[in-house]
């Protein structure tokens, strides 16, 4: 055990432990200690190079075994995806999260252990040139299943504790189904207040609630930064540009291929195309959804009406479908993935992963990446290190399975569709708290994003702003 983990775990005043998305955007997992145990904030896999990730995922800031409870954010894998691997190293307490989060994670944690064992397959037989070179899976889909005997359900606004002196408050982060921020009160050493974050939405966005709004006045403010540095399209802009892309790829004979995360933006490009035809923005065409996870999620969605908006709703109530009806055919076979492959006429094909490092997603791109007609439409935001952000980045070769595709599709960015808060969004949220936080911590950002969010929070009025790295750890009474 490092001397700072040891420190953390003596210490008798509340202190953070800060350890994944620290200067980065991916792997979320801060640690709090108070006078009763230690609490992880989210408890999310790193993403990025394959060898960066096999080594990061295998590392947890101090033994599970002195965890006592997770608070998670939102059931995004970068932020829940550790969990089975925690309750696997001996993690004996309760991991807690909102219902849809719950739900939502249960199938996520299922998809990421299957994907575990299937790299490892791929690796052990394909790459490994000796017995040293193998790995084992980080967890299987029997781990993650484990796993979740240790969630628990907490309603939006219901104050909970979750150990002697400690509670917390799930809010509205309108980030993706079920998401929240989270406040946490403690009464020990002496009373205050903690928000996490975890990822904040934007407002007027789709299908779900805004944000909460006004935040609750806080003492310390723990702050995610992934678009603190720029501001988005406008959201309500989005259908009108799907739908070009899709009428002038159709014109051409091409399909159309959206790389999409399973859980939220999968939804939001269903529920803008569902719109489109509704209004006769564009004509009926074959629309897919090429993953088991993203359907399963999908049906989530559907049994989760309570974390609708006020628009959707009353359409859901109206009409009862949200995200195509009998217009979307949802594939989960091999087969019908595969036969995809063969179509010749205009399409769109909605397949995981997000980033594009793994699933049927890089088949498709494999696929159509060659010819001109087609469009690879990327509509979220791609990591450091990861396909998707070398194809934003236009490069004029892509490496797919380890050989080399020219770029030749067309390729759209609709960053319009981004479920992270941009800076106005910030601007509006802390506004009202930041001049009363007595520090600010700014993680889930990289290069410029984290010191955006700093100098923002200064000019708001919060003079202590502090952007940690990795394995730093902070004692509250010992701020500047």
């Amino acid at each position: 055990m490092s001397k700072t983990t040891d420190a953390f775990l003596q210490s008798d005043y509340p202190a953070l432990l800060f350890h994944g998305a620290a200067k980065t955007v991916t792997g979320s997992m801060h640690l709090l200690k108070t006078p009763d145990g230690v609490i992880s904030l989210d408890c999310g896999l790193f993403q990025g190079r394959r060898y960066e990730g096999v080594e990061i995922n295998r590392k947890f800031p101090l033994d599970p075994k002195h965890i006592d409870s997770v608070l998670l954010s939102h059931a995004h894998i970068d932020h829940c995806g550790k969990v089975p691997y925690l309750v696997k190293r001996g993690f004996k307490g309760k991991v807690y999260a909102t219902a849809a989060t719950v739900d939502l994670a249960e199938i996520m944690l299922a998809d990421s252990g299957h994907i575990q064992e299937e790299d490892a397959i791929y690796w052990n037989t394909k790459r490994a040139r000796t017995k040293e070179e193998e790995i084992q899976a980080l967890y299987t889909i029997e781990d993650a299943k484990k796993a979740m005997r240790h969630f628990q359900k907490i309603n939006y606004d219901q104050t909970f504790a979750f150990g002697d002196g400690a509670r917390a408050t799930y809010l509205e982060a309108g980030h993706i189904l079920g998401s929240a921020c989270i406040l946490i009160e403690l009464t020990k050493p002496e009373p205050m207040t903690i928000l996490f974050t975890g990822d904040m939405g934007r407002f007027e966005m789709p299908i779900l609630r805004d944000p909460i709004e006004p935040l609750p006045k806080v003492d310390y403010l723990i702050t995610e930064s992934t678009y603190a540095d720029r501001r988005h399209h406008n959201p309500t802009d989005m259908k009108e540009e799907l739908a070009r892309i899709i009428n002038e790829t159709r014109a051409v004979g091409g399909k159309v291929i959206i790389p999409s995360f399973s859980v939220g933006r999968t939804q939001n490009v269903l529920y803008y195309i569902e719109l489109a035809l509704r209004e006769g923005l564009i004509d009926p065409l074959p629309v897919f959804v090429d993953s088991p996870l993203s359907t399963n999620a999908t049906e989530i969605f559907k049994k989760h009406p309570e974390c609708y908006d006020k628009q959707t709703h009353e359409l859901w109530k109206d009409h009862g479908g949200l995200f195509g009806n009998s217009k979307v055919r949802f594939i989960t076979s091999v087969e019908e993935s595969k036969a995809l492959n063969y179509m010749d006429e205009p399409c769109v094909i909605l397949a995981a992963s997000g980033m594009c490092e793994s699933g049927r997603i890089l088949h498709h791109l494999k696929n159509n990446v060659t010819e001109e007609k087609n469009t690879v439409c990327i509509v979220g935001f791609m990591a450091q290190h990861t396909l998707g952000r070398r194809l934003v980045e236009r490069r004029q070769e892509i490496k797919i399975y380890g050989r080399l595709y020219p770029m030749m599709a067309r390729l759209e960015l609709l960053n319009g569709f981004s479920a992270h808060a941009d800076s106005s969004d910030f601007e509006r949220l802390y506004a009202p708290i930041a001049k009363d936080l007595k520090a600010a911590f700014v993680v889930h950002g990289e290069g410029p994003q984290p010191i955006a969010m700093k100098n923002t929070l200064h000019r708001l009025g919060c003079a202590n702003v502090i952007i940690p790295d990795a394995g730093d750890m902070v004692r509250l009474d010992q701020l500047p």
